[in-house]
């Protein structure tokens, strides 16, 4: 049967795109598929960490570094100084315990005593320069001399005691810069270690020279009894040395003494009292040398930031602030209570040798009596007068002052010019800061 013309003709499937064309087609070489490939995106994040890391590392080490591996080696050194020398000393005190001072001059372990008074003086120590306490640097490089010292003397050769304490030394001279805090804690180490081993010192002494004493020094209590009777200088006579050598160990005792007590005072108690002093007298000097200065009035929100970058910029400032007003400054600040508008205060205060004075209070009535006190008391002097509300500037510049600082007329002008895209340059500014006309 023939169809007819117009009979739709079956379709023929279409060759599909991407099989076989896809096929057919040539690769693209590597140089044109490389600006398809992109870099892993963890690549500049890792390097980023690591750089940060690495800047962090750097600050940590240069503000702690040197004080913590200081006092790393004085502990490991002071630990392997006392580690093989406590069982013979424990079995030399129990001995001693056990038969009375009698046994003291046959124990010939109690060497092994200013061993453990170095480890343990090396131990305490490892706080002090852990703070980068300069009093503990001069006791660590002592003791690690002594602990190095001692080391070559017993062994006969380097070990690792003379090892530790090689590495304690050379860290404290190459790092010493790091060590320059005046720390009490650390002197407080320092007169602990040094009761300590004297107090040890008098008492196994008096057990050993018991016999030249008359009565003769035979149990511990009176040992200690004598020691620090003796260290103190007091001298009852109820325990009175008869031989030579009695008589030096006694001489040592009190020369000792003396000199520890006198250091501990000086160590300790010589800071505190040294700082109060000090400040004392940089208060009476800084009011001597009020010249060429800046006074500040109020302690308002303004007054203190521009005192503060005044100081940032090591720049003398004298504050006058009211009776009875909270201060906001630090103690070290030079500041002075009154009020601002008496010629006294203002001549405390150094205004007439001042380069300004800036009066920065919250009420703008103050300001403007301020500006006309110093005109009256140093005419030749710079006022600059803060005004809080705007309101207030036709009038507070009645007063005359060198210079009116309204930072509600700079901020509101300054944000209109903004949002209109007008210029704003250093003229427009100047007029501003300081509501010129």
């Amino acid at each position: 049967m023939v169809p007819p013309e117009n009979a739709p003709q079956p379709s023929r499937p279409e060759p599909q795109v991407g099989s076989a064309t896809r096929q057919d087609e040539p690769p693209l070489p590597a140089s044109a598929s490389a600006p398809m490939r992109r870099k892993a995106p963890w690549r500049p994040i890792a390097r980023a960490r690591l750089a940060a890391a690495r800047r962090l590392g750097v600050k940590l080490w240069s503000e702690h570094g040197p004080q913590a591996l200081a006092a790393l080696l004085a502990t490991a050194c002071g630990v392997l100084q006392m580690r093989p020398q406590f069982a013979p000393l424990l079995a030399a005190l129990q001995h001693l315990l056990q038969r009375g001072p009698g046994s003291v001059t046959h124990l010939a372990d109690l060497a092994a005593l200013p061993r453990v008074l170095v480890g343990i003086g090396l131990v305490l120590m490892a706080f002090g320069l852990l703070l980068g306490a300069r009093v503990a640097w001069v006791i660590g490089l002592l003791l690690g001399l002594l602990s190095a010292g001692l080391a070559l003397w017993i062994a006969r050769q380097p070990n690792a005691i003379f090892a530790s304490a090689a590495l304690l030394i050379a860290v404290l001279l190459v790092y010493s810069r790091h060590f320059n805090r005046s720390s009490l804690a650390a002197s407080s180490l320092f007169a602990l270690l040094g009761i300590g081993s004297l107090l040890i010192y008098g008492v196994l002494g008096s057990l050993w020279f018991g016999a030249g004493y008359a009565p003769p020094i035979q149990n511990l209590p009176t040992a200690f009894y004598y020691t620090i009777e003796t260290m103190s200088t007091v001298g009852y006579g109820d325990i009175v040395p008869r031989t030579v050598e009695a008589r030096m160990f006694t001489v040592s005792m009190i020369v000792l003494g003396i000199t520890v007590f006198a250091t501990t005072l000086s160590v300790v108690i010589g800071p505190l009292v040294g700082g109060s002093i000090k400040r004392a007298l940089e208060g009476r000097m800084q009011k001597k040398q009020r010249r060429n200065h800046y006074v500040i009035l109020g302690v308002s929100s303004l007054a203190y930031t521009m005192w503060k970058e005044l100081h940032a910029r090591n720049v003398p400032v004298t504050v006058i602030i009211g009776s009875g007003q909270h201060s906001p400054y630090p103690e070290d600040a030079d500041v002075i209570m009154g009020d601002a508008t008496r010629n006294e205060v203002l001549q405390e205060a150094g205004v007439p040798q001042a380069k300004a004075v800036l009066t920065l209070r919250d009420d703008d009535a103050e300001n403007a009596f301020a500006v006309l006190a110093v005109k009256e008391l140093a005419p030749g002097v710079k006022t600059i007068a803060g005004v809080n509300d705007a309101r207030h500037v036709a009038k507070i510049r009645r007063v005359q002052p060198d210079l009116l600082f309204a930072p509600q007329v700079l901020g509101s002008d300054l944000l209109v010019r903004t949002l209109f895209g007008e210029p704003i340059d250093n003229d427009t500014v100047s007029k501003l800061l300081f509501a010129q006309n």
